[in-house]
């Protein structure tokens, strides 16, 4: 099993939520999450001041899914969280984790969580 760590744009998680279901990925976790990358941020005004805005509101998608579920699952991600045709800078970021051991807290036991993915 793999962990997905997708930080995307707000605006996209809806089209990324309706993706994954397509595909029959239906568990995952959102997350609201603040950051700083290679857009540096932004300029906003208020009250005819201009200020920077440094942490940018994202979101952070979190997916367990099996080995041969992994490719798809990241292709489908990248496909529909990109602004744009070719992406721009700010569109996030994908990691992928290796996931050792799951438990499911119901059951009580490792390996349930497999069956439920």
């Amino acid at each position: 099993m793999r962990m997905i760590i997708a930080i995307i744009q707000p605006t996209k998680l809806s089209t990324v939520r309706d993706a994954l279901r397509e595909m029959d990925v239906h568990s995952f976790s959102v997350c609201d999450a603040i950051g700083y990358g290679r857009q540096r941020g932004q300029i906003a005004s208020f009250r005819g001041n201009e200020y920077r805005v440094e942490l940018l509101r994202k979101i952070e998608l979190e997916i367990l899914v099996r080995d041969e579920l992994l490719e798809p699952t990241i292709e489908t991600i990248r496909r529909h969280a990109l602004t744009g045709s070719a992406g721009q800078i700010g569109d996030g970021k994908i990691f992928v984790l290796p996931v050792a051991d799951a438990i499911d807290m119901e059951a009580g036991y490792a390996g349930a969580v497999e069956d439920d993915i």
